[in-house]
């Protein structure tokens, strides 16, 4: 049995659930225009560079959730999920899945993005396994606090909970013949060095440079 996992935004979708995300709530006038465009500039150019406070990022990102109940969320959620997430996800995307499902292999999204944006997106490409960051919930009314809980699934914190939630199946990295991860940035080379088959996606510069060094395979998925 082989591993496959798979980072979200600008890899399998082509774009950025959680800008798509925004965008639906700038059109939905849940939130200021040029607030949310001028702090996710912000976030995106230190992104960019692997300077993003993923905590600060975090707790922008997530504020709105604790501002309207779940079942209104829950309702916008499924309409942002039809007009700005399925456009976006490719046939090439969705074929490469579609082939390690065919093939046996056990498939983890891996994402930085939070859990509510991303679960149906990972529903939508049939994978049953989704590693994101866990926006914090009142388990009695499902309503959100506006902050994630836990580590962030994002840069080395991937390797970690991709290593708890294989040791929650009894598995860990020896248990596979070939392991992959597909990613298109340069913040995801903490996992990308612990498979045996890193796979850059319409990389940054910065991992097409390193992949290129590192002789790693390089896709598209446009």
């Amino acid at each position: 049995m082989n591993l496959a996992l798979f980072d979200l935004d600008n890899t399998l979708l082509a774009g950025d659930s959680d800008f798509e995300w925004a965008q639906f709530l700038i059109s939905k006038g849940v939130v200021d225009r040029e607030l949310q465009e001028a702090k996710n500039l912000q976030f995106y150019e230190q992104y960019k560079a692997g300077t993003l406070d993923i905590y600060e990022f975090l707790n922008f990102q997530l504020a709105p959730l604790a501002r309207h109940a779940r079942a209104e969320l829950d309702a916008w959620h499924a309409e942002y999920v039809a007009k700005h997430i399925r456009p976006i996800m490719t046939v090439k995307a969705r074929t490469l899945v579609l082939e390690h499902l065919a093939a046996g292999d056990l498939c983890a999204i891996v994402t930085a993005t939070n859990t509510f944006v991303t679960g149906a997106i990972a529903r939508e490409f049939g994978i049953s396994h989704l590693i994101g960051t866990i926006p914090a919930v009142d388990v009695a009314s499902g309503a959100f606090s506006g902050e994630p809980t836990g580590m962030p699934s994002f840069q080395s914190g991937k390797i970690v909970r991709v290593e708890h939630w294989l040791e929650s199946l009894g598995l860990w990295w020896g248990s596979f013949e070939h392991s992959y991860f597909y990613s298109d940035s340069h913040n995801d080379l903490p996992l990308m060095e612990k498979v045996t088959q890193p796979v850059a996606v319409d990389p940054d510069d910065i991992l097409r440079a390193h992949a290129g060094e590192q002789g790693w395979s390089i896709l598209s998925l446009r």
